[in-house]
């Protein structure tokens, strides 16, 4: 998920439960610690190793084992800074237990996504992956974020109407701006939502200002706060009732179709929980479509075949990082070709998939030239069309391939 979200939900867990004493720092501690596991980006930023992000990310940042050594740490650098700035402190150990909350939030909210987190690394390298939330979900988000304004707004009656119209205006702007980059992502939705979201932001704001007194004024921020964590939670049940009604889809097909499945998935995909993707890895190739639950009945599923096994594909899935890449993806598929004179062998993930022309998010390529040589490896394309290949060495591919 990303870190915006678990910042938000980090400073909804602090308001909800840690603002009686110290509350600053309190709500500070919860936001820092739903946005500390994300630290491991920064191997990523630092090495030009293109699996970096399926060596590192989500790795020991990310699990139960690690929380307590990394909340335990957190708590004691941040007393200790704080007495040296004279600012009243919460104790060591109730900045531990914050710190906690936040961290074991940004491990639970990965899960519910299809990348994962290996929640218990080291001592276990799984990735536990639910399906239930896209990676970037608007309406979670929303439903995080909109009780802490609602209580920023209904903090001061006086300036309660003003804040109210520019936080509409906000979010509304934030609907136009989300369905532009949903088109852009290759996760289209129609345009009568932007307007739907403006008249629901509207009535949020501005009702529980209605009236001679208004409600919403009578209503302190830990409650605006924890009716939020209600609805957040009934937002991913709701979730997961969608995932095990595609899952039925999904396994009725595979089973009427007679195919030999390897691994099987339904994906959450953007904008609503009632869009979803296939992923089935079978033996020859995968099966792949997109649906939205009111109409699954009517979804294509497309497969796309492996190309035929030969001594490029055989030593591409040979080499140690194509290993590792395979080991991380769901549901792989591979495609080789030539091209010129080269030889390239892809090896696509397919649990990130769009709608744009091209290679999916996450396709790790291997080019072999004409002597049969490794010149140039790793991750093709990624979500935001980065190219990460670099040139190699392969001292160990010195002659020509027989054909």
């Amino acid at each position: 998920m990303d870190p915006i979200t678990h910042g938000i939900a980090g400073s909804l867990l602090g308001k909800s439960f840690f603002s009686k004493k110290q509350a600053r720092v309190a709500i500070f501690a919860a936001t820092l610690g739903a946005v500390f596991p994300d630290i491991d980006t920064v191997a990523d930023a630092a090495t030009h190793d293109p699996l970096a992000i399926v060596k590192y990310h989500r790795g020991i940042t990310h699990s139960f084992v690690g929380l307590p050594f990394f909340a335990a740490g957190l708590a004691w650098l941040t007393r200790g800074v704080g007495k040296k700035l004279g600012i009243e402190m919460p104790s060591w150990l109730t900045l531990t237990l914050i710190y906690g909350v936040g961290i074991a939030s940004h491990i639970l909210m990965d899960a519910t996504t299809s990348f994962g987190t290996r929640m218990w690394a080291p001592l276990s390298q799984r990735r536990v992956a639910w399906d239930l939330i896209f990676i970037i979900d608007l309406v979670f988000t929303s439903i995080l974020l909109v009780p802490q304004v609602e209580a920023w707004i209904y903090s001061d009656r006086d300036k309660s109407r003003r804040r109210a119209l520019w936080m509409w205006i906000g979010f509304s702007a934030g609907a136009c701006a989300g369905w532009a980059t949903a088109r852009v992502a290759g996760f289209p939705f129609h345009a009568w939502l932007i307007a739907a979201s403006s008249a629901v932001f509207a009535a949020v704001f501005f009702v529980p200002g209605l009236g001679a007194n208004g409600w919403g004024f009578g209503v302190k921020r830990e409650a605006w706060c924890r009716a939020g964590l209600c609805l957040a939670f009934v937002y991913v049940f709701a979730c997961a009732v969608a995932h095990h009604s595609a899952m039925k889809k999904i396994v009725g097909f595979a089973r009427n179709n007679h195919i030999a499945v390897v691994r099987i998935g339904a994906l959450p995909l953007a904008p609503s929980l009632l869009d979803w993707g296939v992923g089935i890895r079978s033996v020859d190739g995968v099966y792949e479509s997109q649906f939205d639950l009111r109409h699954a009945n009517s979804a294509v599923i497309a497969f796309r075949p492996d190309s035929p096994p030969n001594i490029y594909t055989a030593r591409a899935l040979a080499l140690p990082s194509v290993q590792l890449f395979w080991r991380f993806s769901r549901f792989p598929s591979i495609q080789s070709h030539r091209q010129g004179q080269e030889h390239i062998v892809d090896i696509g993930e397919n649990r990130f998939m769009n709608q744009r022309r091209g290679p999916q998010p996450f396709t790790y390529r291997v080019v072999f030239n004409a002597a049969g040589q490794v010149v140039e490896e790793g991750l093709l394309t990624d979500g935001m069309l980065l190219r990460r290949m670099h040139s190699v060495q392969a001292n160990s591919l010195q002659t020509e391939p027989s054909q």
